[in-house]
Order: structure tokens, then C-alpha cells, then sequence
């Protein structure tokens, strides 16, 4: 019988460097597009696809990350004597009752597949999904409101193999992402003929980027076991998946959903801004303060530049 994906893996020990100052002390995982953190979006979307199991690899800087999922009595007591019923709902739906949180430490920043590996002793002998926070993914209408990760778990239903979230990059970018180079498709699904850590653009194969989402065999622990150390000085799960190609299929799926790089200071900006638009509470002023502080300063730019 086939094992059904239970657990997600949440790579959460990074330093966040590139929004520093506001990261040295706080977790990037905690940053919040709107109301709620990177990290909660995250797991609400593995939540949304029925993972019973969250696997949060962090480090000792992260102590916020394992505070947000748990209990907060203090808090949940005082808004309950004071009749905010709406709020302390909030406050203690951030994690579903059946699901259950594990806190697992990455000794050394030794890059994403190391992290993926200290997950072993939680993982088993299992599939697993991996999650990275940092690449926010939105699923609106288009895709009937199934996150990316469920869209995925259907295609591993019917494949029973490895799969990458991928989707196209502009061309010249290919340097800044795992590029896969796609063999057989069918729809959305390719297989998967080799896979490159940050090609040149001249030589990528392809611009399908492999992009924050994974559903690995658990076959992926021996090869991150095995292979050296690769770019940084790191252990890369890239290269742990082109061993893995050696022994089995894997494939690419490419998703529905609008995905923000919210690791990048640009990306985040525009998740905050279009996540904004979309809040039943907030859309309709803070559209019309869009509207009123910069129609007319968009207008002038444009004329400025001749576009």
C-alpha cells in the first residue's frame, strides 16, 4: 500500500541577511506580509493540504518561530476576559488541533539539503513535502483555492514519485535558481531529465525554475548522506536530486498561483501590497489611499520617462 504524505518540512534555520537590520533578531520566517507571518502562511498551506505533521528545522535564533505555534495562555486568557471573542479565536486557531508541531535543530548552516537531512529521525520512511517560507505563493480563484501543495500531493497520488514545484523564469535569470531540464509532459507534469544548480542562461536547458516546494521519496536522505559538500561549501538538495534521478523518476509540476520571492525586499513589498488589496478588511481604503497618494505621482513618472 502507498504512503500518503503526512508530514512538511520547514527549513527555517537561514539568517536572513538580506533584510538585515530587521532580521537580527527576529526570525525572516516572522515577518509579516499583512497580518499574519511568512512562516503561517506557510503551514496554512500545508494544513490546507492535509499534512498532519509540521517538521520546523531551526536553529537557536528562531525561539519566535516555536513561540507563534504554541500555546499562549497569558494572552488567550486576557482576551477572553475581555469579550474579544473574534481574536482569541484568531490567537488559537494558528494551528489546528489535529495537527502537531516538531521542533528539530540544525547545528550548522550547512545549507538547504543539510536541513532537509536533520528532518530524518521525524521524516522515517516516508514521503515528505518541503516548504520553504520564503516563497509565498498565492491561490486564488484560478485555482479553486487549492494551495500549491495540495495541487501536488494529487499529482504524487497518481505518480507515486518525487516532485518539484517549477515555473518559468525569464531567461536571463536562470543563474539565480535550480533549472530542470523537462523530458516527456503531459499538461503540467514533465519528467525530469536532469536538474542544475544556477546554470548560466547560455547553458540552462530550460527557464523551468525549481521554485519552494517539494515532494520527496524518502531515498533523497541517502544521497544527501553521501554526496560532498557542493557550491558555499553547502550540502545542496539540488544535488542530492540529480543522484536521486539515477535511481528513480522524478517530476516537475508546474503550479497554479502567483508566487512573490518574499526573500527579496522587492517581493516582499508587492506580496504586502497585493496581499493588502485582497484583505476583506483593509481592500477598499487602502485602494483608495493607492489611488489618492499615488495615481497622480505614477502619472507624473510616467510622463517624466516618456512611457
Amino acid at each position: 500500500m502507498e504512503k500518503i504524505i503526512r508530514k512538511a518540512v520547514f527549513p527555517v534555520a537561514g539568517l536572513g541577511t538580506r533584510f538585515l537590520p530587521a532580521t537580527k533578531a527576529n526570525p525572516k520566517e516572522m515577518l509579516t506580509v499583512v497580518d499574519k507571518p511568512l512562516i503561517q502562511y506557510a503551514a496554512e498551506e500545508a494544513v490546507n493540504a492535509g499534512i498532519e505533521e509540521l517538521i520546523f528545522v531551526t536553529s537557536s535564533s528562531k525561539r519566535a518561530i516555536e513561540d507563534h505555534f504554541d500555546k499562549n495562555y497569558e494572552l488567550e486568557s486576557e482576551l477572553e476576559k475581555k469579550g474579544k471573542t473574534e481574536l482569541l479565536k484568531i490567537v488559537q486557531e494558528v494551528v489546528p488541533a489535529n495537527v502537531t508541531c516538531v521542533y528539530v535543530r540544525q547545528p550548522e548552516a550547512l545549507g538547504l539539503g543539510h536541513a532537509v537531512l536533520c528532518a530524518k529521525p521525524v521524516v522515517g520512511d516516508e514521503p515528505f513535502a518541503v516548504i520553504l517560507a520564503d516563497d509565498l505563493i498565492n491561490c486564488g480563484s484560478d485555482c479553486a483555492g487549492k494551495s500549491v501543495l495540495a495541487q501536488m500531493i494529487s499529482v504524487y497520488n497518481n505518480n507515486h514519485a518525487s516532485i518539484l514545484g517549477v515555473e518559468e523564469v525569464p531567461p536571463q535569470e536562470t543563474d539565480k535558481y535550480g533549472i530542470v531540464d523537462p523530458g516527456e509532459t503531459d499538461g503540467r507534469v514533465s519528467r525530469i531529465n536532469n536538474i542544475v544548480e544556477k546554470p548560466l542562461p547560455e547553458v540552462a536547458r530550460s527557464n523551468l525554475a525549481v521554485v519552494g516546494r517539494y515532494i520527496l521519496t524518502p531515498a533523497i536522505f541517502k544521497h544527501l548522506e553521501q554526496i560532498p559538500r557542493g557550491a558555499g561549501g553547502e550540502i545542496q538538495l539540488t544535488d542530492a536530486i540529480e543522484k536521486l534521478l539515477c535511481d528513480e523518476q522524478v517530476l516537475a509540476y508546474r503550479f497554479q498561483g502567483k508566487r512573490y520571492d518574499c526573500g527579496s525586499k522587492l517581493g516582499y513589498l508587492q506580496a504586502t501590497v497585493e496581499y493588502a488589496l485582497e484583505h476583506p478588511e483593509l481592500r477598499d481604503d487602502f485602494l483608495a489611499y493607492l489611488v489618492s497618494e499615488f495615481g497622480e505621482r505614477a502619472r507624473e513618472h510616467l510622463r517624466a520617462t516618456g512611457d
